[in-house]
């Protein structure tokens, strides 16, 4: 810069604030830095700006799992708003393993990152406290456990309450509940709300048709045979997430369970477009991440402005026919 300063004849300010597009330098004197930049081919040191602002024009983003489409939306609309303020994005996937959470968050943070946003998959967040002060953090999906943080969540309760009272309205009393890592508070909330939702029809939960930690394909097809072969089997299912509920279509299908309704909680890839459609609580992961990203640059920005620390998102039903009867036989293909 001190170079460009040199030939223009101009201070390395003068330099910064034409690389900057300041509407109020002189022409003659943008004129003359211009040249002087395309001359030199003059490209600003990141690093060494790091250094003088104590941190670096960059978010971290940990999620469970990066490819998974919910996930992936929030990172997404992350790095659409963080390019509008040139800022870089550093994501990683922080598995299943909620012991590993701290190790890689504490990878980012030593970046000296302008913020973070997590989902995450631990479930005490107390680590985070020495961190919190000087990097503007924020939870997103899940709410924090162990310190005061923002976060914006969905209404999983409420969505699972709206989902469970679908199947019941359909006639079902024998609703089974399929989910994952029962440890973090989404899936807990989601189960408490449809256990609500049978409460408030005087109906008890019946624990033989809870079944969590459904990881992967394999477990919900294990899971489904296990939940039809009781004596007394489900005649509906509410899964308790996107993955678990594109892991159990197949299963369903393989297992031609065709008088079962299900409706999954979040949409998914093509889940308007499996045998049959499916039924689902419309979450608006991109709106958790703009949500997010704008809730950082304002507390980088206004650092003491009062903020609403958890906020809750709608969500909203999406009927498609995997809750109407014999709706696997009836989308399936028929051989003659």
């Amino acid at each position: 810069m001190q170079d460009v300063a040199a030939l223009a004849r101009v201070s390395a300010k003068t330099v910064s604030r034409v690389y900057n597009d300041d509407p109020h330098v002189d022409p003659d004197t943008r004129a003359r830095v211009t040249a002087a930049l395309e001359s030199l081919n003059y490209v600003p040191n990141t690093i060494a700006t790091s250094f003088r602002a104590g941190h670096t024009a960059a978010v971290g983003v940990a999620v469970p799992d990066i490819a998974d489409p919910f996930f992936a939306s929030i990172a997404r609309a992350i790095e659409d708003r963080a390019r509008q303020n040139d800022m870089a994005v550093f994501i990683t996937s922080l598995g299943t393993d909620g012991a590993a959470e701290q190790g890689l968050v504490e990878s980012l943070l030593r970046r000296q990152l302008s913020g973070l946003i997590i989902a995450p998959t631990g479930v005490d967040h107390e680590y985070l406290k020495r961190w919190i002060g000087r990097t503007p953090t924020v939870f997103v999906d899940r709410a924090a456990n162990g310190i005061t943080a923002d976060s914006f969540v969905d209404d999983d309760h409420g969505g699972a309450v709206i989902a469970t009272e679908h199947l019941l309205a359909k006639g079902h009393r024998r609703i089974a509940f399929i989910g994952d890592n029962s440890d973090i508070p989404t899936t807990r909330n989601r189960l408490a709300g449809y256990g609500d939702a049978l409460a408030a029809r005087d109906l008890t939960v019946d624990d033989a048709l809870v079944v969590t930690g459904v990881m992967d394909r394999g477990e919900a097809v294990t899971a489904l045979r296990d939940l039809m072969a009781l004596e007394d089997p489900p005649t509906a299912l509410f899964l308790s997430n996107a993955r678990v509920a594109m892991d159990c279509v197949p299963g369903i299908q393989l297992l031609r369970l065709d008088d079962v309704a299900f409706v999954g909680f979040g949409d998914f890839p093509l889940a308007d477009a499996v045998c049959p459609p499916v039924t689902v609580i419309d979450q608006n992961p991109a709106e958790l991440g703009r949500q997010a990203i704008e809730r950082i640059l304002g507390r980088i920005e206004h650092p003491q402005r009062r903020y609403r620390r958890r906020n809750v998102l709608d969500v909203e039903l999406v009927v498609r026919a995997s809750c109407s009867p014999g709706a696997v036989s009836a989308a399936r293909p028929h051989r003659h």
